[in-house]
């Protein structure tokens, strides 16, 4: 019998299509959501399960993002063939978002064990998610916010890219949000900052759906909740990137702290009273 049934993939792929991309923490809220379902946070089906539906998500930013990425994609190819091509942005660009990645992939696999042991604890997701909104508060006051996607360098790319760790090690700080802070602590405008943290995703969450997909078949997920949650976090992640795109174009992060601090706050006390097991 699956762990996981379709009326609670439909939830979690709410859950996951909603906050990927806001700087929440989509790991930090599934798990909070799971343990509301009673569904086991730390079970290898479960945690397939978290990782196979982000893939959802991700094809969300692949479709709108199209553009774009084919502009990015094409350049590379074309400096792939011609090293006259190889000054342009967009064929830097695409190096630096592998380069970027590796990091993070180098620590996932190193760390597995960690992650999906200990670290996968709602204890550490309640702390990170109010350790990440200090993070984030400093980051959008201390930041100028006067540099722009086309002022991106591979520094950028890579301490951006980095800060995904923060993220894989401690659920509840958020993908989003530490990328983003990082961003905005480089100078980089909110939108420059938001684009930025989308097209470092893509690799990364993917490649982690893409490995955790035989776990989650093979543990006690069956494929109807996997295809149904996939589906679902598509469909709401696609309208979340187009609200947070717009919004972070004419407000602060303010809002997002405020919200992250919230409910780090009530999961401890949830935790605390034995509500839900951590």
């Amino acid at each position: 019998m699956s762990v996981i049934n379709v009326g609670q993939a439909v939830v979690l792929g709410v859950v996951e299509g909603v906050t990927e991309f806001l700087p929440v923490s989509s790991t930090g809220h599934l798990k909070i959501t799971e343990g509301l379902m009673n569904i086991p946070v730390d079970d290898n089906a479960v945690v397939g399960f978290s990782a196979v539906i982000q893939v959802g998500a991700i094809a969300a930013v692949l479709v709108y993002f199209f553009k774009d990425i084919v502009r990015i994609v094409s350049a590379w190819g074309r400096g792939l063939r011609d090293k006259n091509e190889r000054q342009h942005h967009d064929y830097k660009f695409a190096w630096w978002v592998i380069y970027a990645t590796i990091p993070i992939v180098a620590v996932g696999l190193a760390a597995k064990p960690l992650i999906e042991g200990p670290l996968a604890s709602l204890w550490v997701v309640a702390g990170s998610l109010i350790a990440g909104s200090a993070v984030m508060w400093a980051a959008d006051q201390m930041g100028r916010h006067k540099r722009g996607e086309d002022d991106v360098a591979f520094k950028d790319a890579m301490l951006v890219g980095s800060s995904q760790i923060l993220a894989l090690l401690f659920p509840g700080f958020s993908r989003s949000g530490a990328t983003m802070s990082t961003g905005l602590i480089l100078d980089l405008d909110r939108v420059a900052a938001t684009r930025l943290s989308f097209f470092l995703g893509i690799p990364a969450l993917t490649g982690a759906g893409l490995y955790e997909l035989k776990d989650a078949l093979g543990t006690g997920v069956g494929a109807a909740p996997l295809i149904v949650g996939t589906v679902v976090s598509f469909v709401v992640a696609y309208a979340s990137i187009a609200w947070l795109l717009k919004f972070v174009a004419k407000h602060s992060f303010n809002a997002f702290v405020i919200y992250r601090i919230i409910v780090g706050v009530l999961l401890f006390g949830l935790l605390g009273t034995g509500v839900i097991d951590s």
